[in-house]
């Protein structure tokens, strides 16, 4: 790497400031991608908080994109508790819009941005992924103008159906949802819908963009069911997917307890190489 540009501002709401930290390749190759790391959509309330920038899988998954010339760009954005969805959704389309605005000045191309992040942050950019992300022409600040869609997407042990989640942990994401589905829940009930519009699978259609989806098969808290039923609806709409399953592996940025795990790093690299770049 050629160096880090910190906290940049992509945004403000409410007067609070959205950061960013961009990664030079030493030789670019003219592309970028948006990285989220995973948090479980939450952040400490605390002044001396890391920010989600900043912790140790973001260098992780950087450096290889970063070597094979790729530029990233790392990004906070708002979080459960203070927080509660569609703000970090909306966070992550305001960080691809800013990005692409602003791709002269970056030196990629505007019209092929990839989205790479893990557990929290692969639901994230499974979104921007399947998401239309539409600018809105009128909006007076340009860069909201600018769509918020992905043209590639690799997600690490992605939440991608809070309706039939499986047997993992709830609580994250019924804290970050701000409401409990039930069995009772009818479909008609504003927390159904809400489980419904925060998951991936339910926004799949043809126009989704290639997605390398990778995880553990002995994951506890994101269950493997939610990246084999997003590589079935992919598949069903002919969009191009690939599941790499880690044997024996749990949750995190290292998968814990891989039995011979497989180069997820440069099959991370490969899928960008060939569906971002082609």
């Amino acid at each position: 790497m050629t160096g880090v540009e910190s906290n940049m501002v992509f945004g403000m709401y409410s007067g609070l400031a959205l950061l960013m930290d961009l990664y030079h390749p030493e030789r670019s190759n003219g592309y970028g991608i948006i990285q989220i790391a995973g948090s479980g959509w939450h952040r400490p309330l605390s002044y001396d908080a890391a920010a989600l920038k900043d912790v140790p899988q973001v260098v992780k998954y950087t450096g290889p994109l970063v070597e094979a010339g790729y530029t990233v760009f790392a990004i906070n954005h708002r979080a459960a508790p203070r927080f509660k969805y569609p703000a970090a959704l909306e966070d992550a389309q305001r960080a691809v819009r800013y990005v692409r605005f602003h791709a002269e000045r970056f030196g990629i191309r505007p019209d092929r941005i990839g989205g790479s992040g893990g557990s929290s942050g692969a639901h994230l950019v499974s979104l921007l992924g399947v998401l239309g992300g539409q600018g809105d022409p009128a909006d007076p600040d340009p860069v909201d103008r600018e769509s918020a869609r992905v043209q590639c997407v690799v997600a690490r042990a992605a939440p991608t159906d809070f309706l039939d989640w499986g047997p993992g942990r709830r609580d994250e994401f019924v804290d970050f949802l701000g409401m409990t589905v039930t069995d009772a829940s009818s479909p008609t009930s504003m927390e159904y819908k809400r489980y419904r519009e925060a998951s991936p699978l339910y926004h799949v259609t043809k126009d989704a963009p290639p997605f390398l989806l990778i995880h553990g098969d002995a994951d506890n808290t994101v269950p493997f069911q939610n990246s084999e039923r997003m590589r079935e609806a992919l598949d069903q709409a002919g969009v191009k997917v690939k599941l790499l399953r880690i044997e024996g592996a749990g949750h995190g940025p290292d998968f814990p307890g891989a039995k011979n795990p497989p180069d997820y790093l440069g099959e991370m690299v490969r899928w960008f190489d060939t569906y971002l770049r082609s």
